[in-house]
């Protein structure tokens, strides 16, 4: 029997409330889209697309941060992110050797409807992170082509996220499973957080290390073939005022939710969180002063329910990426079934 989330499964999540979509996109403006390569018997892969706000993300960049719990992972980007604090460009997410196909997409994108870029002004900053799909995907291929980027990035919406086996989590798995795409949301006050994951990590052992062990009955022979230490990324949205200091703080906490799910960031694990504030913008050029914008600085003791929320909805949203996902066989014939054949009936 298949479930289309976690809670539908049974598990429980108490604390905070959900949005009304309990998604990254119940955060106003976030949109996400997906563009699927499923061919023959050796292709499971693909892009998805976080796209922080609908205006110029160029010319109107959104305040964000990032934390590396281990950086056994390839992206471009973060970098700059860290020195400037903002993020210019859609948040893309891939396969490890696709990454130079989707961040030339996204840049001929960005080209296209920036004409300043590379005239007028300099560069822009691309930002796309992976995963190793290699299990289920014969990634030495190469089929992600820059054109999937900008597809992925044209499909977005701010609708419900399709979830599991989608986008770049089409060949991914998760603790011994089925991985891929999830996404959940918690409501503080009247703020929002979201979270979109990009699951791959983990082994059926380590299930022992996780809360929710004793909802499963794990069955011999059920995911019998080990897989690398893998990775898991991880997007952070909130429309609560935030500077990138505090972004930064509320990135750290989403690797709580990642140990809630029996994660303890293996040698070879990729474990990168990227967080970001929809509430201000920052213009490329400066029109007006940085202090007539609007952040929580009453007081961090405030951002406690914020730190609760992020690792709430990280661990639910991975839940959600294996309670989504549909058993899969690619890359050789190598299969990763479902979760839901090993849920406690």
């Amino acid at each position: 029997m298949n479930h289309s989330s976690a809670r539908q499964a049974g598990f429980s999540f108490p604390g905070l409330p959900i949005g009304p979509m309990n998604g990254i996109t119940d955060v106003a403006g976030v949109q996400v889209g997906h563009s699927t390569l499923i061919e023959g018997e050796q292709i499971r892969t693909g892009v998805t697309a976080i796209i922080p706000h609908t205006e110029n993300l160029f010319t109107k960049k959104t305040i964000a941060s990032s934390f590396v719990l281990n950086g056994f992972g390839k992206t471009t980007g973060l970098v700059q992110v860290e020195e400037l604090g903002v993020i210019e460009s859609p948040i893309m997410l891939t396969n490890t050797f696709s990454v130079p196909a989707v961040t030339e997409g996204t840049l001929s994108y960005l080209l296209a409807h920036n004409q300043e870029i590379g005239t007028t002004t300099s560069t822009v900053n691309v930002l796309t992170a992976e995963c190793n799909d290699g299990f289920l995907n014969d990634i030495r291929q190469m089929v992600v082509k820059p054109k999937d980027a900008i597809s992925a990035i044209k499909a977005a919406s701010g609708e419900a996220v399709e979830e599991g086996a989608v986008g770049a989590g089409t060949g991914m798995s998760c603790l011994g499973f089925k991985g891929g795409i999830g996404t959940s949301s918690r409501l503080v006050s009247s703020y929002t957080v979201g979270c979109l994951v990009l699951t791959n990590y983990g082994q059926k052992e380590d299930w022992i290390y996780s809360r929710h062990r004793t909802k499963l009955n794990i069955q011999d022979g059920h995911c019998s073939t080990p897989m690398p230490d893998g990775s898991i990324i991880i997007v952070l949205a909130t429309d609560a005022p935030l500077d990138a200091r505090q972004l930064k703080r509320l990135a750290k906490r989403a690797t709580l939710g990642l140990g809630r799910t029996a994660s303890f960031a293996a040698n070879g694990s990729g474990d990168i969180a990227i967080a970001f504030s929809t509430a201000n913008r920052v213009p490329h050029y400066p029109l007006e002063p940085l202090q007539t914008y609007t952040f929580l600085h009453d007081s961090d003791a405030s951002m406690s329910l914020l730190f609760a929320a992020a690792a709430e909805c990280v661990e639910e949203a991975i839940l959600n990426s294996l309670c989504s996902a549909t058993t899969t066989t690619g890359y050789n014939k190598h299969t990763r079934l479902s979760i839901h054949d090993a849920l406690t009936k």
